[in-house]
């Protein structure tokens, strides 16, 4: 009887040492299948526009407040050009170890349509981690432009047709795509002139260089705030609460809408356990107090739903974007 008795002792213990392995290792954190919890390094937070752009400034604010979710710090790299394009490359070809994420925006779903020959595929090339935020847009204008409402800056460009211009972030950018679609509305001739980030767009149209930008609330309010721009209408399809400013829905275009949207992803095949903790870093990000009064005071609007939710959110924009710019007439690249 007393080997059996042995037999029985030895595999409670070998199932006790099991659990408890499994325990520490639940304890750890989510690994990414080296054996180490996740994360064990900095995680590199790539923007695909320039410092001082709205989407250099939503990304700021979050990645801040995910450094202290995830335990490590979350380093920002814009790499700017082509529209978002050479980020969204870079990002698409980076190792999908759960140490590089990318910052999509609507942009990235216009360009699906617009560019011909993209290096990367949106949904295939991708993980979703979580849609992070909109943000509306302000239709703003140099204060030397004699115009004081949306009515008088439609007067002028059809009185002026093409001596106006306009700023953009280039073409396939929520910029671009607003001021096409106000185009459209309007039925006026402006000149694009597009730069290769926000930042670029916000000097020319302060300087003077341009007239008119449909910039996002989170970088051309400041500058209205300090009498730098003349703000003339918003483009969310109902008021601002905290803003005096007309929509241009109700200025004379009804169903108008336009602004864009930030979300995070992954390389594809980053490891499930990468992602969620991503995702819960992010939710955490935004429900942290500065975090979110930062986002409320420059008019974003905190998201943060599940991986699948923004994966089909994304498969839905590419949809109707594409019909959108099949509406205002903008080209393929």
């Amino acid at each position: 009887m007393g080997v059996p008795r042995l037999i029985v002792m030895k595999s409670i213990v070998l199932t006790l040492s099991i659990f408890l392995v499994a325990a520490q290792a639940w304890a750890q954190g989510p690994s990414t299948g080296s054996g180490q919890a996740y994360p064990v390094k900095p995680v590199r937070y790539l923007i695909p526009m320039s410092p001082g752009s709205g989407a250099d400034t939503i990304g700021r604010i979050v990645a801040g407040g995910m450094a202290p979710a995830l335990g490590q710090q979350v380093v920002i790299d814009n790499r700017t050009g082509a529209a978002g394009n050479i980020g969204a490359e870079l990002a698409a070809k980076s190792p999908p170890d759960g140490y590089t994420v990318f910052q999509a925006s609507m942009t990235h779903a216009v360009n699906v349509t617009l560019y011909r020959n993209l290096a990367y595929d949106l949904v295939r090339d991708f993980t979703a981690v979580s849609l992070i935020a909109t943000s509306p847009s302000m239709v703003v204008v140099h204060p030397s432009l004699p115009v004081k409402s949306l009515a008088e800056l439609v007067r002028l460009a059809k009185a002026k047709p093409g001596a106006l211009n306009y700023a953009s972030t280039g073409a396939g950018t929520a910029t671009f795509l607003a001021a096409e679609m106000f185009k459209s509305a309007a039925g006026v001739n402006l000149l694009h002139v597009p730069y290769r980030g926000g930042g670029e767009a916000l000097i020319a149209v302060v300087t003077g260089e341009v007239s008119v930008y449909l910039g996002p609330m989170a970088t051309v309010l400041p500058q209205v705030q300090h009498g730098k721009l003349r703000g003339l209408a918003v483009t969310t399809l109902q008021r601002l609460p905290a803003l005096k400013y007309p929509t241009v829905a109700e200025s004379g275009y009804p169903g108008y809408e336009a602004g864009n949207w930030y979300g995070l992803v992954a390389p594809a095949k980053t490891p499930r356990e990468a992602i969620v903790a991503l995702r819960n870093a992010v939710v955490a990000s935004m429900k942290s107090p500065p975090v979110a009064k930062r986002m409320e005071d420059l008019g974003y609007v905190a998201i943060g739903n599940q991986p699948e939710e923004f994966a089909a959110y994304i498969r839905s924009e590419i949809d109707k974007l594409a019909q959108i710019l099949k509406q205002v007439g903008a080209k393929p690249e």
